[in-house]
């Protein structure tokens, strides 16, 4: 069984013919909607926008391993284990924030 510790070899699976058609077999399952938005009671689509500074287009989906890959590669192609969720919920799923919103130092005072 391959394992999916390093980034190559991580790099090395999402680079797969497979693992392509697999992800959007499981965008088509899920009806190209994020999963939990979804269970949150929102609705999350791919909208197909084109990014010009990527020069492609913009990725609002993906599809995430509900158990991790590194930590069960048996699960890596297994439909029970994979679901699809935006942009958005797949980095808070894993601790990742991107906001960088400044806090304004003056938020909070009186406006006259």
């Amino acid at each position: 069984m391959p394992e999916y510790k390093t980034e190559q070899q991580k790099r090395k699976f999402y680079d797969s013919g497979e693992w392509k058609q697999k992800r959007e077999q499981i965008k088509k399952r899920d009806n190209y909607e994020c999963q939990e938005c979804k269970r949150q009671g929102r609705l999350s689509i791919d909208t197909n926008e084109y990014s010009e500074s990527a020069k492609r287009k913009k990725i609002q989906l993906v599809v995430h391993h509900i158990k991790e890959l590194e930590h069960h590669p048996e699960l890596a192609l297994d439909e029970d284990n994979l679901e699809t969720v935006c942009v958005d919920c797949h980095n808070k799923e894993h601790g990742r924030d991107f906001s960088n919103k400044k806090q304004n130092k003056w938020q909070h005072d009186e406006r006259w």
